[in-house]
């Protein structure tokens, strides 16, 4: 008893630690955004002498960043919305309907699922660059709407669910589409939850692809724009830190309101059942 004891204590401290060493340098970044500019650079105190939200008034009014949040909503929102559906259709006819090359399909999918994305985003920009998607909408969305492990988490849910329903349907004369949309979809508003609002917030982190295909500041989105904040007279951190929590605001939120969603389909992505 005395050495669980003692271990719990130490995972306690230990887990106590990586979490300041986490939220550190969030509470720097927000610090920093509410000091006078002057406050900044005269030297380093953890809380603000002075609340000042002048950067963020300049953030609002001086830069783009109100149109690259439109931006990346319309981007992310597509994103999802195309990804969730195209995940549901192919991991429903991977798991629930017979045809040539099903399995060798399916090793596809895995095959792809160890592929780091970075090692695809040359050939994905040759590939926009002939098809004049470069700087354009479906050039930011089009090479984002294939994730294989949501196709994978869709396929163990359909594997799992009972034969007998979706034989039943057929004996009632339901196509496959109505099979997969009235029957199954309901039963699986969880994961299709999960895996949404993880997929948002991973299309609204995306910086490396729209930072390469996207030139005009007028489509950048907001992880891209924040890059382009900058000031004649020298680095300003307040603003800098302003426009950062700004830009990171909406998926924090996000995630407070969501944990458990975000948790489940992180388990439901790495195989665990929860």
């Amino acid at each position: 008893m005395g050495n669980m004891k003692t271990g719990n204590i130490l995972l306690l401290t230990f887990t106590v630690i990586a979490a300041c060493a986490w939220a550190f340098p969030l509470y720097w970044a927000i610090v920093t955004s509410i000091k006078p500019e002057t406050d900044v650079v005269a030297g380093t105190t953890f809380l603000p002498e002075t609340i000042d939200i002048s950067s963020y008034v300049w953030a609002l009014l001086e830069t783009n960043i109100v149109r690259w949040y439109i931006n990346s909503i319309g981007t992310s929102v597509l994103i999802t919305v195309v990804v969730i559906m195209i995940s549901m259709m192919c991991g429903y006819a991977l798991s629930q309907i017979v045809f040539p090359g099903r399995r060798a399909l399916f090793l596809i999918v895995l095959a792809s699922f160890m592929v780091p994305s970075q090692a695809l985003v040359v050939s994905q920009f040759i590939l926009m660059h002939k098809f004049g998607m470069v700087d354009s909408w479906a050039g930011i969305i089009l090479p984002q709407v294939i994730i294989p492990v949501v196709v994978i988490v869709y396929k163990q849910f359909f594997d799992s669910a009972p034969r007998e329903l979706r034989e039943a349907a057929k004996l009632d004369g339901c196509s496959e589409f109505q099979i997969l949309f009235k029957l199954y979809l309901p039963l699986n508003w969880g994961i299709t939850a999960a895996l949404s609002i993880i997929t948002f917030i991973m299309a609204w982190n995306n910086f490396l692809w729209p930072f390469l295909v996207i030139t005009s500041e007028e489509m950048m989105t907001i992880t891209v724009g924040i890059t382009q904040v900058g000031d004649a007279f020298g680095v300003k951190y307040a603003r800098d830190m302003a426009i950062a929590v700004m830009a990171a605001m909406p998926v924090a939120i996000a995630y407070l309101i969501f944990q458990r969603r975000v948790t489940q389909a992180i388990m439901l992505s790495s195989g665990i059942k929860g």
